[in-house]
């Protein structure tokens, strides 16, 4: 069966796997967070002068490596440190791209860039929740694989 025939024959309609994908989005944007926010905010009360699209492809880059570091720690617990980081590494990186790209263009459209408001952080976390939400279901429901 192709992915195209997986895509068609799903059923978008299920509860229990829009929970389970929304459980598992939940973790990665925590996740994601610490290092994409952390990120935007050392750059902000540093004294550094780093042009913005730096700063928010490092932010990028943190997020993914903190997701990982954080899935890692949580799946420890469940399997050995090595299989856990094994299991952590291979996650989606569509989903992260996509939740860490999300956040970040937020915060471009709204701030311009690399500024962490109290008010803009909201918006930044539902756009990198949403955002991949519909792709961890399929991935879930199609495939049977969870980003987490």
């Amino acid at each position: 069966m192709t992915t195209k025939q997986l895509k068609t024959q799903i059923d978008w309609m299920c509860l229990t796997t829009w929970q389970k994908a929304s459980y598992n989005t939940l973790w990665c944007l925590i996740g994601c967070s610490i290092g994409d926010l952390g990120t935007i905010y050392f750059f902000q009360v540093s004294d550094f002068n780093v042009p913005t699209v730096y700063i928010m492809a490092l932010a990028v880059v943190n997020g993914i490596i903190t997701s990982i570091i954080l899935e890692t720690i949580i799946l420890s617990r469940q399997m050995s440190l090595n299989l856990a980081f094994k299991t952590a590494i291979g996650m989606s990186l569509i989903s992260m791209i996509a939740m860490e790209a999300a956040m970040n263009v937020t915060d471009v459209m709204l701030t311009g860039g690399a500024v962490l408001t109290w008010w803009v952080i909201p918006f930044m976390l539902a756009a990198g929740f949403v955002t991949p939400l519909p792709y961890n279901y399929w991935r879930l429901k199609a495939l049977g694989k969870a980003c987490h």
